[in-house]
């Protein structure tokens, strides 16, 4: 009999050569800057490159807070370039953050790859299990863990190949923050709950609409 409970029938689960396209919510794009990283008077003179942007659902959020944001993504949503960040020769320090939701497969990878690449810092939204896994450990965590770890108290419900302010999810996820200055000392903390004091009209319009507001600061690395 098939098992069809709540956390089980909400798992993702990607074929290899999928793209694994699981739009952010605005809304959690927000709280990493509000309730993570804060300072944003420094984030408003630096960089952010967002690498797995889909139809720039984050990489828009990100312009709020950045001066520049340059998007990319593997596969082409009409929203920015085509391209592919873990075979592109990205110069080292060539940007000051990367700031994406990588795809699951590919998370380690991601990682590994933009730590070579940022000036200043890195941050992932990943499921929670993302912590697992003896691989990830010897690879990343032993050597280089996250400065941050900030779980979400909320649920962030995220529906392949769409927004869907209604949606509802059985998977945890948390902000996986890596800060090149200052303590190197692993800090647990949580997203408050805040989806209702960070979403924003117009949050949810469609993929069609966010290519046409695309930011108009990006520049090709």
């Amino acid at each position: 009999m098939q098992n069809t409970s709540h956390a089980v029938m909400a798992q993702r689960v990607e074929a290899a050569d999928s793209a694994d396209d699981f739009p952010t919510p605005p809304w959690a794009t927000r709280a990493l800057i509000e309730h993570v990283l804060g300072n944003k008077k420094t984030l408003s003179t630096q960089t952010c490159l967002e690498p797995a942007c889909g139809a720039g659902h984050m990489a828009k959020v990100l312009d709020e807070y950045f001066r520049e944001v340059q998007a990319s993504d593997a596969y082409d949503y009409g929203y920015s370039l085509k391209r592919d960040f873990i075979t592109h020769p990205f110069a080292t320090n060539s940007v000051d953050w990367v700031i994406t939701n990588p795809p699951f497969r590919l998370g380690e990878e991601f990682v590994l790859k933009a730590l070579s690449i940022a000036r200043h810092g890195v941050a992932i939204l990943a499921r929670t299990v993302f912590l697992e896994s003896v691989g990830r450990y010897n690879r990343i965590f032993y050597e280089q863990p996250p400065t941050k770890f900030a779980q979400f108290t909320e649920r962030v419900p995220m529906v392949k190949g769409r927004l869907d302010m209604k949606a509802s999810t059985a998977t945890g996820y948390a902000w996986l923050v890596w800060e090149k200055s200052g303590p190197q000392i692993p800090r647990l903390m949580w997203v408050p709950p805040c989806r209702k004091a960070l979403e924003r009209a117009g949050d949810y319009s469609t993929s069609s609409r966010a290519c046409r507001n695309a930011p108009s600061r990006q520049k090709a690395l």
